[in-house]
C-alpha cells in the first residue's frame, strides 16, 4: 500500500528540518514515544540504525529505523521494521518563502492480520500519518523562528 501526505508549516525550511532532525524533540510530537536509541552507525549517517519504542494504549511497539537518504534540508528517507510491518517514508521539505511544504511518500507492507486490516481499512494508515504530521506542525510552529 502506498500513499502521499502533505502539510504546510509556517517556518522556514532550515528551522523546520532542524526541529525534525533533532531526536530530543521527538517526544514533543510523536505520541506514545518511549525511547529512541541509536544501535549502529553514526546518528544522521546513511545506514545507521535506531531502535524506537512506542506505547499505544496497552500495546508496546518496537521498530528499527534504518536511514536510507540523509540530505536535509531537502530529503530524509528511512525504513521502519516492526513485527509484521515494513514501512518506508520519503520526507521532502520544499521551501516556499518563510513557509515549508512537508511531503511524505509512504509505503507499507504488512503480513498476517495487519495485512487484512490494511486491505479493509486503508485510510487508517493515512489518518495516522496525517495526525503525526499535524502534531509536528503544531510543535514546530510553537517554537521561535
Amino acid at each position: 500500500m502506498q500513499y502521499n501526505c502533505q502539510i504546510e508549516i509556517n517556518h522556514a525550511r532550515d528551522r523546520v528540518t532542524a526541529l525534525f532532525d533533532d531526536p530530543i524533540h521527538l517526544p514533543k510530537w510523536q505520541e506514545g514515544l518511549q525511547s529512541f536509541e541509536l544501535i549502529s552507525g553514526i546518528q544522521g549517517a546513511v545506514g545507521s540504525k535506531s531502535r524506537i519504542r512506542f506505547k499505544m494504549g496497552k500495546r508496546e511497539i518496537e521498530m528499527i529505523e534504518t536511514l536510507e537518504v540523509y540530505n536535509l534540508p531537502e530529503e530524509f528517507t528511512a525504513t521502519y521494521e516492526a513485527d509484521k510491518v515494513f514501512n518506508r517514508n520519503v520526507n521532502r521539505f520544499i521551501e516556499e518563502g518563510n513557509r515549508t511544504i512537508w511531503r511524505m511518500e509512504c509505503e507499507f507492507q504488512c503480513t498476517g492480520v495487519l495485512r487484512i486490516l490494511a486491505a479493509l481499512f486503508p485510510g487508517m494508515f493515512r489518518r495516522q500519518t496525517q495526525k503525526m504530521m499535524r502534531a509536528f506542525k503544531a510543535f514546530a510552529e510553537s517554537q521561535p523562528a
